[in-house]
């Protein structure tokens, strides 16, 4: 694939991905054109901050915990405001060849704020079986952001998304761990503008699984939060 004029920042969370983040920046490298890369590192024990720094990207020591957190300092701490910025995560799960076609959308339908990758259509999907708990558990928390809080997409806690950087000036994000996803697709929608889905492959993670099944009940008070903010916004 052919490298596009980067107009993105990209940031990357990260926690002991010294087996992905190395692959995960370098295939963002082919596929932007020097795009500014920002890892924030919630205090890795192992190489992961060293090969970042290698590969070129600017990495900063997360100050608090979670996330949530490590995505909003990185978008807090980009050097210029571009007018797209990418989140993905360390582990290679999401291949970055998709990202242009994201930026594509963006730039070509103002009304749009955010795109996400969907794991679900993909031609590799994302462990589509009803005894996959995690599976069954974001098809649950789909549901209820549909109905709580008007956000309709398939894959709502897709970690690959690229999003208007205007919407999220004076972000001050509520959610500090995986329920920071959650949180930014009701913010788009209540911004007004539309989110877009795009069918992605999705890859086995490298290296240790982060999210747990516990992290499911985090991520619905999130909704059930952002419902009350919601319901709050239309009495007024």
């Amino acid at each position: 694939m052919n490298a596009i004029r980067s107009s993105v920042s990209v940031v990357i969370a990260t926690l002991n991905e010294e087996e992905g983040i190395g692959p995960t920046l370098g295939e963002l490298q082919k596929v932007l054109d020097n795009p500014y890369l920002v890892v924030v590192d919630g205090n890795s024990v192992d190489r992961t901050i060293e090969i970042a720094k290698n590969m070129g990207a600017d990495v900063l020591l997360q100050e608090g915990k979670g996330k949530g957190n490590a995505m909003f300092q990185g978008f807090q701490n980009l050097s210029s405001k571009v007018p797209f910025v990418v989140f993905t995560d360390a582990d290679f799960t999401y291949p970055a060849e998709y990202v242009p076609k994201m930026v594509e959308i963006l730039e070509q339908n103002p009304y749009v704020g955010m795109v996400i990758g969907n794991r679900f259509n993909g031609e590799h999907n994302f462990g589509k079986s009803v005894t996959n708990p995690f599976y069954v558990g974001n098809r649950l928390l789909a549901f209820a952001q549909s109905v709580m809080n008007g956000v309709k997409l398939n894959d709502p806690l897709s970690g690959l998304r690229v999003v208007r950087s205007e919407i999220l000036e004076g972000w001050k994000p509520k959610s500090k761990g995986f329920d920071v996803e959650a949180e930014m697709n009701s913010i788009v929608e209540r911004r007004g503008y539309r989110i877009v889905e795009i069918p992605i492959d999705y890859r086995d993670r490298m290296g240790e699984k982060k999210l747990k099944l516990r992290h499911g009940l985090w991520i619905m008070k999130r909704i059930l939060a952002e419902s009350n903010i919601l319901a709050t916004k239309k009495f007024l």
